[in-house]
């Protein structure tokens, strides 16, 4: 991009007034006198006399204007903002329950608005068209966010304001973090597993045909099945097995805990990672491969040393589809006495709480984004003529 003036960037511009305007029009905050009634609503211009709410309202506007420009360093100028907005809207909720809640109120708890979201899915999305503009690399664009996601830190735990999401998280501190672990070793085990079967697979299907349209088939069918209903279908048979083999009863295998959740999860894991390798290994030039025999290598040394090192890259995309896959998929394990995430959204729709459901639904939104930024990144860095 020159550093004249360019053609108005009108992602960002409509951005930028799409959050102007959820900001001026929908509820920032609510208030509620405890964790059981409903919260009052209250618009950002109701609180603190209006002016904070300017103050973000300002920043916005100023984006807008440079993304009229759209000359490279306006936008770069426009990232600054973004940045600028992100860091300072913590505060202002901090701000905001200092304002709203009054002495004597222990109980009550200051939820958060339809505004608020917006604003950040907006402002995230505008630091992904600047990123993209600017032509900055994942590790700087993940670098950017350290000041942000450490001005929420700070607010939440220094700034004491008393909201409802913070307020769940800390009566729950210890179930979290075991929820969190429970998860990831679900997610791990299953993509792991589904990673050493896949390569087994792929490579039997390479030799044989008939494997790979059985297995296909068989695995397509599988991703079919509805993940409630496969996880019924398995409460049976590991119930009975669970209950007869007794070393099998001593590790946990049962009709509902670990034992059905990860067997689902591997089946559902199977098919992207059997497909991908299977591709991978199958479109590598076959004159690289030519080459290899021709300089003496045996067919071991072939696979080892050309075919996996090439398609590595595709392998990774095979692994980050399933492990996004497998981290969204564990949530509906809890049903099943599994634990994980889901525990929490679906404990907090059944008490119709919100914040508890929020609680279980933006970890697990976060695990899926970094899963598939960290591999994504990784697979563009090995692939030929990737980024450095």
């Amino acid at each position: 991009m020159e550093s004249g003036r360019c053609e108005p960037n009108r992602v960002l511009l409509v951005l930028m007034l799409a959050g102007l305007f959820a900001w001026l029009s929908l509820d920032a905050v609510s208030l509620a006198p405890n964790r059981i009634v409903s919260g009052t609503p209250y618009r950002a211009f109701q609180i603190l006399g209006g002016w904070p709410a300017l103050a973000l309202a300002l920043p916005m506007l100023i984006v807008a204007g440079l993304a009229w420009r759209s000359s490279r360093q306006a936008l770069r100028a426009a990232l600054w903002g973004v940045l600028a907005l992100l860091t300072l809207l913590p505060w202002w909720l901090v701000a905001a329950s200092v304002d709203l809640v009054e002495p004597g109120m222990a109980q009550a708890r200051v939820g958060i608005g339809a505004s608020i979201w917006l604003l950040l899915f907006v402002w995230l999305l505008a630091l992904i068209e600047l990123r993209t503009r600017l032509e900055l690399s994942r590790p700087l664009g993940w670098l950017l966010l350290l000041p942000v996601l450490t001005s929420w830190w700070l607010a939440l735990t220094w700034g004491q304001a008393p909201l409802s999401l913070y307020r769940e998280y800390q009566a729950r501190s210890d179930q979290f973090l075991t929820a969190v672990s429970t998860h990831l070793a679900l997610v791990g085990a299953a993509v792991g597993t589904s990673l050493v079967l896949g390569a087994l697979l792929a490579l039997a299907m390479r030799r044989h045909p008939g494997v790979r349209r059985a297995s296909f088939g068989l695995l397509s069918f599988l991703q079919t099945v509805p993940s409630l209903a496969l996880f019924g279908l398995l409460l049976a048979p590991l119930a009975w097995l669970g209950a007869r083999v007794d070393m099998l009863a001593a590790i946990g295998v049962s009709g509902i805990g670990w034992a059905p959740a990860f067997l689902a999860l591997l089946g559902y894991s199977l098919l992207p990672m059997v497909r991908n390798i299977y591709v991978a290994l199958e479109e590598v030039d076959p004159a690289v491969i030519e080459s290899a025999r021709g300089m003496g290598m045996s067919r071991r040394q072939v696979l080892l040393q050309v075919r996996l090192p090439l398609a590595l890259p595709i392998v990774l995309e095979g692994i980050r589809i399933t492990t996004v896959q497998a981290i969204g998929l564990t949530a509906v394990a809890a049903l099943i006495g599994a634990g994980g995430l889901g525990t929490f959204v679906f404990q907090g729709l059944g008490q119709a709480a919100m914040d508890m459901v929020l609680l279980g639904a933006l970890p697990i939104l976060g695990l899926a984004l970094i899963a598939d930024a960290t591999i994504s990144a990784l697979s563009e860095r090995l692939r030929p003529g990737g980024a450095p």
